[in-house]
């Protein structure tokens, strides 16, 4: 969703981390069947409807690889009309037959808030997660937030410093790293980086509706926002968010699994929204969330 051009803009950040347990066999245990082989075939035509997509350059619209329905799922915003959707099946010519095409409400763009507000360079967006690095503190935020301003601050007016953008990154990916310049600010914790997994139960916070509640749909969804702007490797969730949620923190209980990076819909409507997956953020610029 679009960032919401305030006197001011804001960001927010949050993170957590995920178990694994593994049994062991040992010689009495019950033979097990063999997996079968690969389809080859299936998943090069697979590969090549989801590179049609990209390829195609239709905005306004989210897809990823359905290995379960062998269907790369294609979900069409309402400024796609069916010229653009003809222009998809054409582009993917016979391997077209691979492709579900679904419809949402709303218009795919970048958001602009979540969790706390901050604000800078004119805009509100969301603080997502608190990191560090060493004794450095850091958040984590949107990437389209914070290509818009070279510094943040806690308020409107600008009269409360929280500190400068020192790396961000949009499109391809979301994300961006703010540093606490201002020791009387705290920034506490109790998140660690997590992966997602599709019907996980999540919730998002953001500055301009709080607090909101869904589950994860699909994983490793690319999305081209309309009006420009495409970034990979994205969380979909069915959580609603609005303009002024971007950055905002994507979680599940400690896990912080994401930063809300835009969609489609409102809050009363619900609509589809797209995260930013925390690993790889904390991963790009060298911090763990806590």
């Amino acid at each position: 969703m679009r960032i919401q051009r305030n006197p001011a803009r804001n960001r927010s950040a949050l993170a957590a981390a995920a178990t694994v347990s593994a049994v062991s066999a040992s010689l009495f245990a019950a033979p097990v069947a063999q997996a079968a082989p690969a389809d080859n075939a299936g998943i090069s035509r697979l590969a090549a409807a989801s590179a049609a997509v990209d390829k195609s350059g239709v905005g306004g619209v989210a897809w990823y690889v359905d290995a379960k329905t062998d269907r790369v799922v294609v979900t069409i915003d309402k400024t796609v009309d069916a010229t653009e959707v003809a222009e998809i099946r054409r582009t993917a010519g016979s391997d077209a037959t691979k492709i579900t095409i679904k419809r949402t409400a709303g218009v795919f763009r970048p958001m602009g808030s979540a969790g706390d507000a901050i604000y800078g360079g004119g805009f509100r967006c969301s603080l997502g997660f608190n990191v560090r690095s060493g004794s450095t503190y850091y958040f984590l935020t949107a990437g389209h937030c914070g290509d818009e301003a070279d510094t943040w601050y806690t308020n409107s007016s600008h009269s409360t410093l929280i500190g400068p953008t020192v790396a961000s990154s949009f499109p391809g990916n979301d994300y961006a790293l703010v540093r606490y310049d201002n020791t009387s600010l705290s920034h506490p914790g109790g998140f660690t980086a997590a992966n997602a997994f599709v019907g996980e139960s999540v919730t998002r916070r953001g500055s301009t509706t709080g607090t909101k509640n869904g589950r994860v749909t699909a994983l490793n969804v690319t999305v081209r926002y309309s009006g420009g702007g495409t970034v990979r490797q994205m969380i979909q969730t069915n959580v609603c968010a609005e303009p002024g949620d971007s950055g905002g923190a994507l979680y599940d209980g400690s896990k912080a699994l994401g930063l809300t990076s835009g969609g489609s819909g409102n809050c009363s409507a619900g609509g589809t929204t797209f995260y930013q997956p925390v690993v790889e953020a904390a991963q790009r610029y060298g911090v763990t969330v806590y």
